[in-house]
């Protein structure tokens, strides 16, 4: 029987965070954010001292977090300290996942950014042209930090060259040999940054001086093509105005100004690369209360393969989009994915088994438009069991008569159906053609799937 006085003494003793062994106050502490260790440091002396250590308080707090993407012990080489690397590291992650160049972009669009061992890396990625569901990646961006704690970027503009981790945290190596530009990476809120070169580093500056910059708010956080003047470029009127002002004032202004405009000219000349700027693809991935949000790959309407963008609004409508063809390079030359969506609907209610008769033959009837060499697609079986949930959509911006998109008693009357399949994958497909376009996971945890 439970002695009731040895319970009491138990609940009347307490203990104290100083009591923890050192190990249990470095976990509790990691789950902390920088602004709450100051805090925490100023409610002790002793707290002060393992506040400031580097190699136990901001290991634990880096490892905690990033351990099982990238190898802490590897950046900078290993002579960075914790801390630094923690607070690059935060401003970095927000990165990761997919982002579409802005612009009249030559090369494939979609940009995906994954961890590396000690280093971040930017990959063009776009639809393979071996009659699958394949996907090219081309590194284009690597991203590090130098021994002494300095931000290195290197770009390459054709995503054909190799760099190795020792010469990316070095700084140096062969990167005029691979024709690697050095670049500054500027982010602008969570969705938005710049690449421009960097030509501190071709005028002898150390690699990586130039930080890289973190602006808070960023505009049309939402927006995939968000259009703004001249994206990338610093702006340089009051530069323009203070010159301006000063050949009208200073002897000589007038050779200062020819001489500045010279130096300008060259220096354009100099430059490799001009400003790209990049807008993050948000909602990338399916949830279970959006199961047909992300990006999707699938094939066209030309039987080639390309990449799908559905997205839920606010009010609960779905939209899918096109991205990119096969070619890699965007379906519209404007900066928006694409001015009219595949399909859309104003009602994501989905029909769930079993269904009504009119529904099995309408599917049973479909033909099924896959690359030629996935005939092992998840698809053996053509039949209904195969489907698990269906949806009515819409194929243009027409004015949709609310009663003619869904409606209980003849469902057929809507212009297209979506079958969501038992494996969290869908299909779409309009009534008058009758095909069903089977499309698949461009990524799934963080990871490109059948990359080539």
């Amino acid at each position: 029987m439970e002695d009731p006085k040895l319970h009491i003494e138990e609940l009347n003793d307490t203990v104290s965070f100083s009591d923890f062994p050192e190990d249990v106050q470095l976990c509790i502490l990691s789950f902390l954010t920088p602004p709450d260790i100051s805090s925490f440091a100023c409610t002790s002396k002793r707290f002060v001292s393992l506040c400031k250590n580097d190699g136990k308080l901001w290991f634990s707090m880096c490892e905690r977090r990033w351990a099982s993407r990238t190898q802490i012990k590897k950046w900078g080489g290993g002579k960075i300290t914790y801390r630094n690397l923690y607070q690059t590291l935060s401003r970095w992650e927000n990165l990761i996942g997919f982002w579409r160049q802005g612009g009249q972009a030559t090369t494939p669009p979609l940009i995906f950014f994954e961890w590396g061992p000690s280093f971040l890396t930017g990959s063009r990625v776009s639809p393979a042209k071996d009659g699958g569901y394949g996907v090219v990646k081309a590194p284009f961006l690597w991203m590090s930090l130098s021994p002494e704690g300095q931000v290195v970027n290197f770009l390459d503009p054709e995503g054909r060259a190799e760099i190795s981790a020792a010469e990316l945290s070095s700084g140096r190596g062969n990167i005029s040999d691979k024709d690697l530009v050095p670049v500054n990476l500027s982010l602008m809120g969570k969705t938005h940054f710049v690449v421009e070169e960097d030509m501190s580093f071709r005028n002898g500056a150390r690699p990586g001086s130039s930080a890289t910059v973190s602006i808070e708010g960023g505009i049309g956080e939402e927006l995939i093509g968000y259009e703004s003047g001249s994206p990338g470029t610093s702006p340089s009127l009051p530069s323009e105005i203070y010159q301006h002002f000063a050949n009208r004032t200073c002897p000589g202004g007038d050779r200062a100004s020819r001489r500045q405009r010279r130096r300008d000219k060259e220096k354009q000349l100099r430059r490799k690369l001009e400003s790209q700027h990049f807008v993050k693809i948000v909602d990338c991935s399916p949830t279970p209360a959006r199961p047909l949000q992300g990006l999707w790959k699938g094939i066209y309407d030309d039987m080639n393969l390309g990449f799908y963008l559905v997205a839920y609004d606010d009010i609960g409508g779905i939209s899918c989009q096109k991205v990119c063809d096969s070619s890699g390079h965007c379906c519209s030359s404007t900066r928006v994915v694409r001015q009219h969506p595949v399909f859309w609907t104003t009602d994501p209610t989905f029909f769930e088994s079993p269904f009504l008769p009119e529904e099995e033959n309408l599917y049973n009837s479909c033909i099924h438009l896959r690359p030629n060499a996935s005939a092992d697609h998840i698809h053996q079986l053509t039949g209904i069991e195969v489907v698990s949930h269906i949806l009515c959509i819409n194929l243009s911006y027409d004015l949709a008569v609310p009663y003619m998109i869904r409606t209980t008693t003849n469902p057929v009357q809507a212009q297209g159906r979506v079958w969501q399949y038992r494996d969290g994958t869908f299909g779409f497909g309009y009534l008058q053609d009758s095909f069903i376009r089977d499309l698949k996971h461009v990524a799934e945890n963080g990871c490109l799937l059948d990359v080539m």
